[in-house]
């Protein structure tokens, strides 16, 4: 995932830059007064089943735009998502990186009830970093991206098989976005170019349906690790605080607070709900890690640490019943 570190906004202003914020602050918060407990007839979140899908996807190999590796994912998202009842859509597309490289790129979207206009966002990059920029070792070499690029999505491809056993009452859109992790380099930043999160750049402008629109988006980034902690991070709060509410609240109810505490950060600095907020206008939020020993992002982040030994059932657990759970809640 991109380099996510905070310059972030003053009043109304961002510094569209990826990189460790110097001054990120931990506010607590206590939870809001919560409604009763509703009796939802829920389907049970199969871990066993995200694990695989994170598994299949790092067995390709690290999914950088114009490999074949990439290439193959692709496919296997595609079928997977066919597979379970989503009507498929795929954009195709050229983008061009931080260093001129043209990046052939897919963003993959199955959609459920396509023709309800009640609908809700879920989102995953499917991508992964060229380089491991923040390694002391074969830094030019790209990573596995178990967690950062495989664990959104393998959560959401096990939340899609649950919607073709139990479907949701609302429509609902799954995208895969591809080049977010082809972001400049740390230390080489040029803030007036936006390089991280091109598809959900150029999707924000070009959605796959004209004039498309959701009630909120939620995107899942670095989402598997061990004893993972996701706080309500500054640019959800920003455009979509009742969102979060919304999330975190269920998170409580459902007994998962330990992984959801009611705590804002600002550790963010840029990821594909930033675009979605700002380019289509669909309240956005990101749950995503944030590791008080890094003030930031887990220490495997854009290493080659990345890989499977920090995946965890328990917290792709957590966070799949969680988002079953706020969507079959929407009526």
């Amino acid at each position: 995932m991109r380099t996510k570190y905070l310059a972030f906004f003053a009043a109304v202003t961002f510094l569209v830059a990826c990189g460790e914020d110097d001054t990120k602050k931990v506010v607590e918060k206590s939870p809001l007064s919560k409604p009763p407990v509703e009796k939802l007839a829920l389907p049970d979140f199969n871990a066993d089943s995200a694990y695989q899908f994170v598994a299949d996807q790092v067995a390709f190999g690290p999914r950088v735009p114009n490999t074949e590796a990439h290439r193959k994912a692709a496919e296997y998202l595609k079928n997977q998502l066919t597979k379970f009842g989503a009507t498929l859509t795929v954009q195709k597309g050229v983008v061009e990186a931080f260093d001129g490289t043209k990046l052939n790129f897919q963003n993959i979207i199955g959609s459920y009830y396509p023709e309800k206009v009640n609908r809700v966002l879920l989102m995953a990059h499917w991508d992964t970093r060229p380089f491991a920029d923040q390694d002391k070792k074969d830094r030019n070499k790209a990573i596995a991206g178990a967690n950062d690029g495989g664990s959104g999505v393998g959560v959401l491809l096990e939340v899609a098989r649950q919607f073709q056993i139990k479907n949701p009452t609302i429509g609902v859109d799954i995208v895969f976005f591809d080049a977010e992790d082809y972001g400049q380099p740390s230390g080489t930043m040029n803030p007036k170019q936006a390089t991280w999160c091109l598809g959900s750049q150029y999707w924000a402008r070009n959605p796959h349906i004209k004039g498309y629109t959701a009630k909120y988006g939620i995107l899942l980034d670095m989402v598997g690790a061990a004893n993972a902690v996701f706080t309500q991070e500054s640019i959800s709060m920003y455009y979509a605080p009742q969102i979060v509410d919304k999330v975190w609240n269920v998170a409580a109810r459902l007994g998962y607070s330990n992984y959801f505490p009611f705590m804002q950060t600002t550790h963010v600095g840029e990821d594909d709900h930033l675009y979605v907020n700002r380019l289509a206008k669909i309240p956005s939020i990101d749950i995503i890690q944030y590791d008080a020993n890094t003030r930031a992002f887990a220490p495997h982040w854009h290493t080659h640490d990345d890989n499977m030994e920090v995946i965890d059932k328990n917290t792709l657990k957590a966070v799949g019943q969680v988002v079953l759970a706020t969507v079959y809640g929407e009526k």
